[in-house]
């Protein structure tokens, strides 16, 4: 099976895209990340919802969990107020990593071998600079855990 076989259609966003409204279609697609794409339309990156969840803790919380019990709950449920004015943009990393994708005619091991390298729950399925579609890691495992 090839890659452009177990793309899925799958929702993108841009870099100058809402951060709050991005957010909320992770939230409510309950999805693993979101492809973001550049100016012209090609992928750039991916934006996994943990990234989302970690520009919500504050870093000394980060640093040390233990502080997340002294917040009040007023205070915790404004934690999301954080993404108000912000551009998906400046929810990824300085340093982009490397965008997972694959070529059209890669087989599911390519594909797995690619989100295994890189950690990452998606990978955008290319044909030249045009994406074609996404395969998440649990399409991937429903493919490759199907009876034959």
């Amino acid at each position: 099976m090839h890659a452009v076989e177990m793309a899925e259609d799958y929702p993108v966003v841009d870099l100058d895209s809402d951060a709050l409204a991005a957010a909320k279609l992770l939230a409510e697609r309950r999805l693993p990340g979101i492809v973001v794409t550049d100016a012209s339309g090609c992928p750039c990156s991916i934006l996994p919802a943990s990234q989302v969840v970690q520009f919500l803790v504050p870093r000394y919380v980060q640093d040390d969990p233990s502080l997340a019990g002294v917040l009040d709950e007023s205070m915790a449920d404004r934690v999301a107020d954080k993404l108000g004015g912000k551009t998906v943009r400046s929810l990824l990393p300085e340093k982009p990593a490397e965008l997972p994708r694959v070529q059209s005619d890669d087989t599911i091991v390519e594909v797995a071998a690619i989100m295994a390298r890189l950690r990452c729950p998606l990978v955008a399925v290319m044909e030249d600079k045009r994406l074609l579609g996404v395969i998440s890691a649990s399409r991937l495992l429903e493919l490759a855990l199907k009876p034959r």
